[in-house]
């Protein structure tokens, strides 16, 4: 007898429903827990795009062992992050609930644009015989008060796009993440409240991190590109579709079933990407006219190995590893030629 056929279904169940993302602005829910001082677990930076790096490869016992190899490398600028509020979370059988937050007096130009409803802190007037609210202002002395019913710290920040040479004036918000005990985290917060925190100060070189952001969007798409089944014989009268849905009885369509409808622009997370390098030496990175879609970079960037999510000028979410890898892919050693320069680090 003829062995039947194997033919497992077409696309990956894990990433429903395929509807757009609700914003563009990544966000991580969880992190690892991490040992040590209180430090930033997770930064934002703007996809520059790819460049292609060859470095000697220092895989020892590996075929490719003190051979050059080419490493294709993606560009991230990453401008410092300002430290904008704070936020005390607490936790029960729900999950995190928002116990406490405080900000600064007054927000910087590009944080404007995008929190239109913030409210600067101000004398009260005198034509107001009583406050509007009995609330009183939170403080880093009631948050060391409360600190045993407290769970985590978070930072509030806020990018700086103008600083980047692409044109984008309205800042993204995001949260920070710290590691340490609540105390440490206090202390940090305190320390970093109303200053900024570089790429540097995260992450360090030949780290491997979890980036997420949202993917390219193409609109509406068919079931071919979205799933990947095969087309029909040229004579059909339908090419680029299912052949069928659902039977007549149950009627019902299952969810399993492809069908035409958003394609791209889909939050999407990689794990353990490697960064390369951490450096603000532009020079050796420009090339003469600029990135083509974005222009030069300005400010310290990751070189990061690999591709990653979304076009360019796309903000990207870096994370620390939530499930290392211990095998280490890439071992090489000082580079010798950068694409965009010709140059070497």
């Amino acid at each position: 007898m003829v062995r039947a056929r194997h033919n497992p279904r077409k696309g990956s169940l894990m990433h429903r429903p395929r509807k757009r993302a609700y914003k563009e602005t990544p966000s991580f829910n969880s992190f690892p827990e991490m040992k040590g001082p209180a430090k930033p677990m997770n930064f934002y930076g703007y996809k520059v795009g790819m460049i292609h790096l060859i470095a000697q490869s220092q895989h020892a016992g590996g075929k490719m062992d003190k051979q050059d190899m080419q490493i294709p490398t993606t560009v991230i600028e990453c401008p410092p992050v300002h430290v904008f509020g704070v936020r005390a979370y607490t936790h029960d059988a729900y999950g995190l609930h928002v116990a406490a937050e405080m900000s600064v007096d007054k927000l910087e130009k590009s944080a404007q644009k995008k929190l239109t409803h913030f409210k600067k802190k101000s004398a009260h007037k005198k034509n107001h015989a009583q406050p509007r609210s009995n609330t009183t202002p939170f403080t880093f002395e009631k948050m060391e008060e409360m600190k045993s019913t407290l769970n985590q710290i978070r930072l509030l920040v806020h990018t700086h796009p103008e600083k980047t040479s692409f044109g984008k004036k309205k800042a993204e918000v995001a949260e920070v993440a710290l590691s340490g005990t609540i105390d440490e985290q206090i202390a940090f917060a305190k320390q970093k409240f109303g200053q900024t925190i570089a790429v540097s100060e995260v992450f360090k070189d030949n780290q491997d991190v979890d980036v997420k952001a949202v993917t390219r969007g193409f609109g509406m798409g068919g079931v071919i590109a979205r799933f990947g089944i095969k087309t029909f014989r040229p004579k059909a009268k339908y090419i680029r579709t299912v052949g069928s849905i659902s039977p007549l009885n149950p009627r019902t369509v299952q969810f399993s079933v492809a069908r035409p409808g958003q394609l791209g622009y889909h939050n999407r997370t990689e794990f353990n990407k490697r960064i390369l390098k951490i450096t603000n030496e532009t020079a050796k990175l420009n090339p003469k006219a600029g990135f083509e879609h974005y222009g030069p970079v300005q400010n310290e960037f990751i070189l990061l190995a690999g591709s990653i999510p979304g076009p360019v000028k796309r903000l990207v979410g870096l994370r620390e590893c939530i499930r290392p890898d211990a095998t280490n892919h890439y071992k090489i050693g000082a580079v010798k030629y950068v694409s965009t320069t010709g140059g070497a680090w």
